[in-house]
């Protein structure tokens, strides 16, 4: 089967235009998207760094906003700088490792992107979650209840060690069996290449 491992972090400024669009746009060439929810923390620390590297250097974070904003007008989609950055996607990462076999996820990623990047809602706080959870016909009470198991922790755990295995340094991050590639304007290439594979 021809598919795409779409590692994604909800802090994650060049992950919300790819989450838009990475569903629709592998549709069209018969590629099935895998949604992988990653913690970059992590990886940063190993890295030496406390912080993202778009507050950690300023012209790199300039040049961001500014090419986001481009990046979402050609798209289409609404952008409302954060004004806090990054902000915690934990609990809504642990949703979606914990959940992401179910077809109600891509619409619960979308949402919590759109809350954090174009709202400038507190992802971290457990009622927005819970309201994109509501926003999408799920049972907020009972999925955060899951998210918050030992089982769910754990889960996303091994999920951001293998994105480190997997060689996985920022996000998002497009996986087509071994091959990776990484970054919003490489998700065009992923598709491609999953579509080519066997």
């Amino acid at each position: 089967m021809r598919e795409v491992e779409f590692w994604f972090e909800f802090g994650s400024t060049y992950s919300y235009p790819a989450a838009m669009r990475v569903e629709a746009c592998a549709a069209e060439r018969g590629v099935t998207v895998l949604w992988r929810a990653f913690l970059l923390g992590p990886i940063f620390q190993k890295q030496g760094w406390d912080d993202s590297p778009f507050n950690l250097y300023a012209a790199k974070g300039r040049y961001m906003w500014r090419d986001l904003e481009r990046v979402c007008a050609a798209q289409g989609i609404g952008l409302r700088r954060p004004s806090v950055f990054p902000r915690n996607g934990l609990l809504a990462a642990r949703v979606a490792s914990r959940f992401a076999a179910e077809d109600w996820l891509p619409d619960f990623v979308r949402s919590i992107y759109r809350a954090n990047f174009s709202e400038d809602l507190d992802i971290s706080s457990s009622e927005i979650v819970g309201s994109c959870l509501a926003k999408i016909g799920q049972d907020a009470g009972a999925v955060l209840s899951e998210a918050a198991s030992p089982n769910s922790k754990d889960l996303l755990r091994a999920q951001t060690a293998r994105a480190v295995d997997a060689g996985i340094f920022g996000a998002p991050s497009l996986l087509v069996g071994a091959e990776l590639f990484w970054g919003n304007d490489r998700l065009d290439d992923a598709l491609a290449w999953a579509a080519r594979s066997p």
